[in-house]
């Protein structure tokens, strides 16, 4: 028997309270599992139990073993469990949830390939700005950004989330091109508004490395990006958008960045929420798909925007981006 052995069977005489109890669930004899616990203690050289002729306890090495034994069962179940994986073959339903924005921009590239490669996964995407109730509405994986308030969720962060103020030729003709935080308060902006949030004010770094926040002359909201982005090709306002949510536009020159010099701390990033760790396999393969749509470093996004590593302070964000 392997350490990690003993230590499995360890976990099983602590959990069921006897050593005759253990060799009963692994159909053995009481004296060897003795003998193998024993032998565990003189492998790891610490006592982790106090024996008496009728009971024994932990010691204050075996309360951490214990604790450490535990995760590595689940570990090896995971593994298992991912091995077992690769044998089945990914069919039914498949229910996402992300804003309307990412659905359109990044997703519904995702599933083109995605179906074609596994016919029988059936997908719903449910393409909603609001934030859902991912295990209460029955959803597989969620795509979305900002602070997870459901800590019992898995939240894997899949791509950075970086921010690009943008106006259209028209605006910058119309107003002027702002050179300073004073110029960008007085002209027009479009934001984001949800139930519980409002975009008020833009986020910087000074020269000091300082983090200050100035007001926004907001004129126009939404909860739809899209809707913010339409509104700034109109010419009528300017916004602060997410680099995410940026297709053809700048390449095509509807509209410009600005302020590309100053200093504007990431967006949270974009991860991919799901409510169990052991996902069923059309979940990890839809999981793997997008990654590999995004990209490890550079999200595939980011190419939409000539010249952008070096916009907003990108070279120098370790010593403010947290």
């Amino acid at each position: 028997m392997d350490l990690t052995s003993r230590l499995l069977l360890f976990l099983d005489v602590v959990e069921r309270g006897s050593y005759a109890k253990a060799a009963e669930l692994r159909l053995m004899d009481r004296s060897v599992v003795s003998k193998q616990v024993s032998k565990l203690e003189e492998e790891l050289d610490v006592r982790l139990l106090n024996r008496t002729t009728r009971s024994f306890s932990l010691t204050s090495a075996g309360v951490e073993v214990k604790r450490k034994a535990e995760v590595l069962r689940e570990n090896l179940r995971d593994t298992i469990q991912a091995a077992h994986n690769f044998h089945e073959k990914p069919k039914g339903l498949l229910k996402i949830t992300t804003t309307t924005s990412v659905a359109r921009n990044v997703l519904r590239n995702v599933i083109d390939d995605f179906q074609k490669k596994y016919p029988e996964v059936i997908i719903e995407l449910r393409a909603d700005n609001r934030i859902v109730d991912i295990v209460g509405e029955g959803f597989d994986i969620a795509f979305r950004s900002g602070d997870m308030q459901d800590s019992s969720l898995i939240a894997r962060e899949i791509a950075r989330n970086r921010p690009i103020l943008l106006a259209s030729p028209e605006f910058i003709k119309k107003h002027g091109e702002p050179i300073t935080v004073e110029d960008l308060q007085k002209l027009p902006a479009g934001g984001y508004a949800a139930d519980n949030f409002r975009s008020k004010a833009l986020t910087y770094v000074d020269d000091d490395g300082q983090r200050q926040s100035v007001p926004m002359n907001l004129t126009f909201y939404s909860n739809d990006i899209d809707l913010v982005m339409h509104r700034a090709l109109s010419g009528e306002v300017f916004c602060a958008n997410m680099a995410a949510h940026v297709t053809d536009e700048i390449t095509s020159g509807k509209l410009v960045p600005i302020m590309t010099d100053l200093k504007i701390p990431n967006f949270n990033p974009i991860y991919a929420v799901y409510p169990h760790r052991d996902m069923p396999i059309r979940t990890r393969l839809f999981l793997d798909a997008v990654r590999e749509y995004i990209g490890e470093d550079v999200p595939v996004w980011e190419q939409n925007i000539p010249g952008f590593a070096e916009m907003y302070g990108q070279p120098t964000r370790k010593e403010w981006d947290k």
